[in-house]
């Protein structure tokens, strides 16, 4: 049953190498979980389930079966007709699993802007994204710049013209909402909306900004230029299409 529920589970990864390294568990030992010929120690248990955010009974239960007696909010009986599973899924064509860069203003510097890349993947029903905060956003908040305080997930629905998803760092230190709507180009592979942050309105910076998605593809030679230039820059080194879509210049209505 637990080889069964983490090859399941291991969808969800860019990869199962890339799994591992995030898990800081040996590639061979894993593959043996996944082929149900070993069992993890406990401290390994725990980190896999921490992970994927279930509990110990997938080594005895289907995934399916824990994932589901845990009821989310967003699946929860008093509003799953309107956000969860009973809702209108995200469609794939309207947008895709795979690396996607993101483009913004910075909140709180009117000269910066902010690249990174952003992972959309789908599980059980739902539509998802991951991704980690640049380092220069939360050094310049005096927060910790590892890699499990700087990364955010989030989950997408479907609006009348576009796409919703809402995004957060872990234990929902911070919360961003999104809207997005598909640019027709020759290529199809851009969305443009904004990012608004939910703070009070005497806090420093901006609350909204125009934002851009750029599909790059669902394979890691895709996404590596793009994830080189990740995190703050200027203007002048925006590409001219990312400019154009950003209006840069001109303030969010």
């Amino acid at each position: 049953m637990l080889g069964a529920n983490l090859r399941q589970l291991s969808q969800r990864a860019v990869s199962i190498s890339a799994l591992c390294r995030e898990l800081g568990i040996n590639r061979t030992q894993y593959n043996r979980y996944l082929a149900g010929e070993s069992f993890p120690r406990p401290d390994v248990l725990h980190r896999i389930c921490t992970y994927f955010d279930v509990d110990a009974r997938i080594l005895l239960e289907p995934v399916d079966k824990v994932i589901n007696a845990d009821a989310t909010t967003q699946m929860n009986a008093a509003v799953a007709d309107y956000l969860g599973g009973s809702a209108r899924p995200v469609a794939e064509e309207d947008f895709p699993s795979g690396f996607f860069r993101f483009t913004r203003r910075s909140f709180v510097d009117d000269a910066a802007y902010v690249q990174g890349i952003i992972y959309v993947f789908r599980a059980d029903g739902g539509t998802f994204v991951k991704g980690f905060e640049a380092k220069e956003a939360l050094a310049a908040q005096g927060l910790p710049t590892d890699p499990a305080t700087r990364e955010f997930r989030g989950t997408a629905i479907p609006q009348e013209d576009g796409i919703a998803v809402m995004v957060s760092r872990k234990g929902a230190a911070s919360t961003t909402f999104n809207y997005l709507a598909r640019v027709p180009t020759f290529q199809n592979n851009y969305w443009v909306g904004y990012v608004a942050r939910p703070v009070r309105e005497n806090v420093a910076g901006r609350r909204f900004e125009r934002q851009i998605y750029e599909f790059l593809g669902t394979g890691l030679a895709d996404v590596l230029p793009a994830a080189r230039s990740a995190g703050f820059c200027t203007a002048s080194d925006l590409m001219p299409y990312h400019r154009t879509l950003l209006k840069v210049g001109e303030d969010i209505v």
